[in-house]
Formats: C-alpha cells, sequence, structure tokens
C-alpha cells in the first residue's frame, strides 16, 4: 500500500498580510516560481510511492483548492470541506478515519500546505526512512535541523541515540532567546514542523485512548457528510461540536511511541515576511523584490507589489508590501507584528483583510475597478463554460461591454450573444445570467448605475449556474 498524503490547508496566513487574506491566504499566492505553496505541497508527493492526495480545507477555499490541484496535475484527489476551523486534531482524526475506510493497514502522511521545501527530494528520502517505523505502530515526525536559535519554533528534544530514526523524549514549547541558544548547542533538539506519518490504525487507537471525544465528534462529522460536486461537506453541527485542540496537545505530548526523523530539507514555515525575504534571490545590497521595485542607498530590503512601482530609498530591512487596496511598510524586525494590524482591521470590520480586490468565484473573478455615488465599474473573467446565477435588480441597471471572447446573455428570456467591442444592457428589474459560451475566458466591463448600489440588491433565482456577479 502507498502512502496517503492528507494535505491541512486551513488558516488564514494572518501575518503575511495584505498579500495574503481570509479568502485566499499565503498557500494559494502564487509566489514562488509562479506556483503557490499548496501546489509546490502537492508535487512533493507526485511520485508513485505516494497515492492520490486527501485535502482538508476551510469550505470557502473549495474552488480555489481545486483549481489550483488541476493546475498541478493532482486534480484526482479528494477534497474535504471543514465548515469552521478546529485546529488539527480534528483533521488528523478524519485522515486516519477516512484512510482506514480505504484500507485498514493505510500509512498517512499528514503535512501542511503552507511550508516551503527547497530540497524536496531529501524530505521525501526522510518519509521513505521513517517508513518501517510508521508501520511498526509508530507515529513518526519529522523534526528540522536548527540552522539557528530561533524562538518562533516548537521543539522536538530526541533521546541521544544514533540512527536516522530517533525516540522523541518530549515536545517543548518556544522558547526564550536563552534556552533556544541552549537546545542549538545541545544537539539532541529539532524544530516541530507539524509533519507526521503514520498507520490509520495506530493514530485512531491513540484517539481512542487519548482524545476519545475528537475522534467521535469527526465520526459524527463524517456520518452525517454529504456530497456535493468533487467535495465532501462535513456535517457542520456536529464538526462544531469537536473540541478546538492541535494534534500535539491532544496526541503526541502524551503518546508513547513517538519517533522522529531529523532532516534540513531547506524548510521554511514563511511565518513572516522577514522569512520571506529570507527564501528569495537578493541583489549586491541584500535587496529582494517580487514585482517592480528600484532600491538607490538601500540595503536588506523586501519589495513586494502587485502591480504599482515600488521605490525604496535610503532605507535598511524595510518590508514595503502593495496590492491594490493595501500598502504594508515595517521594519523587518517588526514582522510579527502584523497580526496585531490584521486583529485590529478584523474589529473595525474591514475588508481588506477578507479579500483583494480581485474576488475569485466558481465561475472566474471579479475585480472593482472604480466606485462611486450612483454607479460602480468592474471587470469580470468567466471562465470557458461557466455561467452566473439568472438575477435581477430593485434599484439598478447594467451595461456590459466586450473586451475579449463570447459572450451569451440572457435578458428577460431573450438570448443575445455578444463578441469583442460589442455590448448590451439590462434596465432596472430585468432577469438576466451572464455565461460563456465558448472556450477561452471572456473578460467583460460591467457598469452598473442606479439609485442603490450594493450587493444585496440581488433577487436570485435558482439554476445550475454559479453564483452572481455581486457576491
Amino acid at each position: 500500500m502507498t502512502i496517503i498524503p492528507c494535505i491541512l490547508s486551513g488558516g488564514s496566513g494572518s501575518r503575511l498580510w495584505p498579500m495574503s487574506r481570509s479568502m485566499r491566504p499565503k498557500q494559494f499566492l502564487p509566489m514562488f516560481d509562479g506556483e503557490s505553496l499548496f501546489q509546490k505541497t502537492l508535487k512533493r508527493f507526485a511520485s508513485d510511492h505516494f497515492a492520490s492526495p486527501l485535502v482538508i480545507c476551510n469550505a470557502d477555499h473549495r474552488f480555489l483548492v481545486g483549481e489550483q490541484m488541476a493546475g498541478a496535475g493532482r486534480s484526482g484527489g479528494s477534497i474535504v470541506l471543514e465548515p469552521i476551523g478546529r485546529n488539527t486534531a480534528a483533521p488528523a482524526a478524519l485522515a486516519a478515519l477516512l484512510a482506514f475506510e480505504q484500507d485498514d493497514d493505510a500509512l498517512v502522511l499528514l503535512a501542511p500546505s503552507d511550508h516551503l521545501v527547497a530540497r524536496p527530494d531529501l524530505f521525501v528520502r526522510a518519509v521513505e526512512a521513517a517508513e518501517p517505523a510508521a508501520r511498526a505502530g509508530n507515529i513518526v515526525t519529522f523534526g528540522i535541523s536548527p540552522s539557528e536559535p530561533n524562538t518562533g519554533y516548537g521543539y522536538i528534544r530526541l533521546k541521544p541515540e544514533e540512527g536516522d530514526v530517533r525516540p522523541v523524549e518530549a515536545f517543548v514549547e518556544k522558547p526564550d532567546r536563552q534556552r533556544a541558544e541552549t537546545f542549538l548547542a545541545d544537539g539532541n533538539y529539532v524544530w516541530n514542523a507539524g509533519i507526521f506519518l503514520f498507520s490509520a490504525r495506530a493514530m485512531i487507537e491513540e484517539f481512542e485512548r487519548q482524545a476519545p471525544e475528537v475522534l467521535s465528534g469527526t465520526r459524527a462529522a463524517l456520518a452525517g457528510a454529504r456530497r456535493d460536486l468533487d467535495f465532501l461537506r462535513l456535517d457542520a453541527e456536529a464538526f462544531a461540536a469537536v473540541p478546538d485542540i492541535s494534534i500535539d496537545y491532544a496526541i503526541m505530548e502524551h503518546c508513547e511511541r513517538i519517533m522522529c526523523v531529523p532532516v534540513d530539507p531547506g524548510w521554511n514555515d514563511l511565518g513572516s515576511w522577514s522569512a520571506v525575504w529570507e527564501t528569495l534571490e537578493k541583489g549586491e545590497e541584500g535587496n529582494s523584490a517580487l514585482g517592480e521595485a528600484m532600491f538607490l542607498k538601500a540595503r536588506d530590503n523586501l519589495v513586494i507589489s502587485d502591480e504599482a512601482l515600488v521605490s525604496v530609498i535610503g532605507l535598511e530591512k524595510v518590508m514595503v508590501i502593495a496590492t491594490k487596496d493595501a500598502v504594508l511598510v515595517a521594519n523587518q524586525d517588526n514582522a510579527q507584528d502584523v497580526k496585531t494590524i490584521v486583529d485590529r482591521l478584523k474589529v473595525d470590520g474591514r475588508r481588506e483583510i477578507r479579500e483583494h480586490r480581485r474576488a475569485w468565484r466558481p465561475w472566474g473573478s471579479r475585480e472593482e475597478i472604480a466606485s462611486g455615488e450612483r454607479f460602480q465599474v468592474q471587470e469580470i473573467e468567466i471562465k470557458p463554460g461557466a455561467s452566473l446565477t439568472e438575477q435581477s435588480h430593485v434599484n439598478r441597471a447594467e451595461h456590459w461591454v466586450v473586451v475579449s471572447g463570447t459572450l451569451e446573455i440572457m435578458i428577460e428570456g431573450e438570448r443575445h450573444l455578444i463578441t469583442e467591442n460589442q455590448s448590451a444592457y439590462a434596465p432596472v428589474g430585468a432577469r438576466h445570467r451572464l455565461a460563456n459560451p465558448g472556450r477561452v475566458a471572456t473578460r467583460v466591463i460591467e457598469i452598473q448605475s442606479g439609485a442603490y448600489i450594493g450587493d444585496d440588491d440581488i433577487v436570485r433565482y435558482a439554476d445550475e449556474g454559479s453564483e452572481p456577479s455581486g457576491t
């Protein structure tokens, strides 16, 4: 039996705001050679040694996950939707239960989707070294050989024994600087990467012994689950009752059959913008950029920009992250404080922590271009064969100009087919639906005008389309 990789894709990546938002967190950002961390994780487990992946993700990210799996050539996997975040113990129990249904001798590799591994071949070799211990009933974790006394990671203390697979003595919380330096000098401590290899049977037994309420709750959520297209939706009420606890607290800190494989595969959890700067290629003065940037009398700076040219003059260790609707400027020493800003924005109910001006939908995407009193202009891109839900508006009319591709518009039951540089119009109250009947994406400029321009001014008519453009 091959190993079933279970990829955990929850979390909001708040420390990488404003690029990372709750509707498009860091694991889905195409920041690394045009690929996302999620796609790189999928490809890490694309060999014959691994079965098709099992992905556990937030329900809001379901279409992102599906599209990125297809883009990485791994569309044959299973996708389980969490209605609410429940830390890592519940997904571990879910993975064990689903794998056991598939094969009662199955091995599961539980791995986060938002970590960067520069040398995936070394990591795969570590998995191969861990496999015999996992088949013998041990839970095997992968400890990253520390390169510095980092205070941002939890540590694992290993028993002072030789071998590729070593017994674990204890899991240790994030230390202060002095303790971290002691750990580094000791030589028997590794960083806790939160990656585990185990037999489904052994993990279920551990949950029965140590966290039975987690196991019973996830079983109930699976029993009430329903299929939705290519997704498995867990029962929301049952899953909400599952304890919100990490796999470390629930199982690992109390388990007597934990082993560890120390490995140094160029791992980075990218928990801050300063960590991203460390991974990127740098110029002679230590500056890194994704997007257009100019540096003058500047050293060790990071610039990431969606579109705007960013110039940095006379500064050191500064991070500038520029998106279309938010800009972050910070010293690298304060990289961890970005989360504090995000927390403040949450209190204020700001949209900038939830989604970008470009919002991705099952049918494609939309991006706000301009808005004002009585009008809004946005670009809509509709995927080939996709359509929006039929809808009407009480207070506004809508105009469309096709930029590229072919647009099919149903207005009050009448079908219109328009192409590049042609336009159409739906008056206030008219039922209408947009669709792309072609084989290439359709790009449209939509102009909304009327007494009230708001997403709640939509009357939806149920059909087999997707979601309205206003959501």
